[in-house]
């Protein structure tokens, strides 16, 4: 016996394209005599039923009957409507897949200005509020590798600025005439610019690698 609700998305047909992996079974297609059974809008336990009095129990309320956990003792299945529970796990699987974050990298002299340092960082952030990672660069010239502390006190003024902002993932280090750090985005509910937002020209198309003019 099938007993569906006029209007509920029908199951999906063997060869047809779907999100949903495995096959979900619904309704009448559902195979187990006694299913344990779950009201999807509270999260009610209903307990152990008979499929046909789960069946009932679905369409008096207009809804649909699914089998989320069919290897279960017995199976369980959650009384909801299919296209919303559908519309659930696309949008889950969406959210698993990578978000295509890039590494935009930006790059200081131990003798910047305040000019230039606040537009590389306001850049740092509007790169980290997309999603991206940015690599902190450092370079040394010349006589400046005799004061190194210099660099990795510039290093750590950049962390704490955009620390509104981000989470260290590599920690500052000396590699020849370098000093490298690389940052993460915080979640975005977390992210808290502390700096106004850059020029307009700073776009998705701009060099990943940003210095001053000269360098």
């Amino acid at each position: 016996m099938e007993i569906r609700r006029r209007g509920a998305l029908p199951f999906r047909r063997p060869g047809a394209s779907s999100n949903l992996q495995p096959q979900i079974r619904v309704n009448g297609r559902i195979r187990a005599r006694e299913i344990r059974v779950i009201m999807g809008s509270t999260g009610e336990q209903l307990g152990v039923m008979k499929l046909s009095d789960a069946l009932r129990k679905a369409q008096s309320l207009g809804l649909d009957l699914v089998e989320i956990a069919p290897t279960a003792t017995p199976p369980v299945c959650k009384i909801i409507d299919f296209g919303k529970f559908r519309y659930d796990v696309s949008k889950q699987t969406k959210d698993k897949r990578p978000s295509g974050s890039k590494l935009k990298e930006i790059k200081f002299r131990v003798n910047i200005d305040d000019h230039d340092y606040l537009t590389k960082i306001r850049h740092g952030e509007e790169f980290l509020d997309r999603g991206n990672k940015v690599r902190v660069q450092l370079q040394f010239r010349g006589r400046e590798m005799a004061h190194q502390e210099f660099g990795m006190q510039l290093v750590h003024k950049v962390r704490d600025d955009l620390s509104g902002m981000s989470q260290v993932e590599m920690e500052p280090k000396i590699t020849g005439r370098n000093i490298t750090m690389t940052l993460a985005p915080l979640p975005a509910n977390r992210r808290k610019r502390r700096f106004t937002a850059p020029p307009s020209n700073a776009t998705e198309e701009q060099e990943p690698a940003i210095s001053p003019s000269g360098m």
